[in-house]
């Protein structure tokens, strides 16, 4: 083969070579430069996720802390209301005359409110509905009384006071609301069975 014969084909390959060399450091710039941004969004993607994840779990951690008594709590108001009607049970005329009885009621009443602290402590609040209009977020109806003079709705007697923990509802207040009288035109009916 003669020399001629080589060179034309080195000139065609370099020609094309030398096209596709200033080419492609272009095409390679902007591929990083579209890769870099990608991964940028990624690491910005999971730096957020972890971030809200973190916050979730402190969250949570918080609710655990605050709300895993509530089923311990639940059992205490129960002590608490028994103390109540232990308390009501004392006629005011038996403290007077018998000191035993004066003493045991001074007793329960002291133990009574160590207890209401505790509660205090633990951010357990007592709900006594008396003269509010019915919530039934916070109570449960039980019946309806008639001509109490209030407005329709109205809690007229608590049968057994409601607890919230943390503001959270632990138990429902029992009550007893009035009843709107025939002669209202606007009285309202409540749903007893909420």
């Amino acid at each position: 083969m003669s020399e001629e014969q080589t060179k034309p084909a080195e000139t065609e390959v370099d020609t094309p070579a030398a096209e596709t060399a200033t080419d492609a450091p272009a095409d390679r710039v902007a591929a990083l430069e579209a890769e870099v941004a990608n991964l940028k969004d990624q690491v910005l993607r999971a730096m957020a996720e972890a971030e809200n994840t973190r916050r979730r779990a402190q969250r949570d951690r918080e609710d655990a802390s605050k709300f895993a008594v509530s089923s311990f709590a639940k059992e205490l108001v129960s002590v608490a209301d028994n103390l109540r009607r232990a308390l009501d049970a004392v006629p005011a005329e038996g403290r007077e005359q018998d000191e035993m009885v004066k003493g045991l009621a001074v007793g329960v009443e002291a133990t009574e409110r160590q207890l209401f602290a505790a509660f205090d402590r633990a951010g357990i609040k007592r709900i006594d509905p008396t003269g509010e209009m019915f919530d039934p977020n916070f109570h449960q109806v039980m019946f309806e009384i008639e001509n109490t003079g209030k407005p329709a709705g109205t809690v007229v007697q608590v049968l057994q006071p409601g607890y919230t923990i943390h503001g959270r509802l632990l138990r429902e207040a029992m009550v007893g609301v009035a009843k709107a009288s025939p002669t209202d035109a606007g009285g309202q009916h409540i749903n007893t069975t909420a």
